[in-house]
């Protein structure tokens, strides 16, 4: 039997069957970052991009990603999401946004997925928005923050990561 739960012994992959599990509380939380640059990140802060309200579209757009994560990961399963909350804080400092995002369902299985996709769509969502005032924008340290719920129990980052 594969230790990987999504590839066949024989080879391909399955959606793996969930059918036996009980609903439980799940939440996860992702973050990413954008790195605008000066210009951009005046341009987005001062609001004075010309697509418009950069932010309430990009968590907009997250939300709308993660409500069709199962659509563009083949093998995630469909879930019935309770809540998707996206939130930015502008870093001054870096010329950039942080990106946060936390999602929670009473399903067979995780969102962990749906967190991490809300906050890709969110950053690709800023990225279109500013992109005519700088192609040098970056998007980077998309990750997973924490995770409770379901059988492995809770993972958080902090827990598993050394402080450098």
């Amino acid at each position: 039997m594969s230790t990987l739960t999504h590839l066949r012994d024989q080879g391909g992959v399955h959606m793996v069957d969930v059918s036996q599990k009980s609903p439980t509380e799940r939440k996860a939380v992702s973050e990413g970052v954008v790195h605008l640059g000066e210009e951009a990140f005046r341009a987005l802060v001062e609001d004075r991009v010309k697509k418009g309200d950069v932010l309430h579209t990009a968590q907009l757009a997250g939300i709308m990603g993660a409500k069709e994560t199962a659509r563009l990961i083949p093998l995630c399963h469909s879930i019935a999401l309770d809540a998707v909350d996206l939130t930015f804080q502008p870093m001054e400092n870096t010329y950039s946004i942080k990106i946060q995002c936390t999602v929670c369902s009473c399903d067979r299985t995780g969102v962990e997925m749906e967190a991490l996709t809300a906050v890709s769509v969110a950053a690709l969502t800023i990225y279109d928005m500013c992109k005519s005032i700088s192609k040098a924008i970056r998007i980077t340290d998309i990750r997973l923050i924490s995770k409770d719920g379901g059988q492995h129990g809770r993972y958080c980052a902090s827990d598993t990561q050394s402080s450098s």
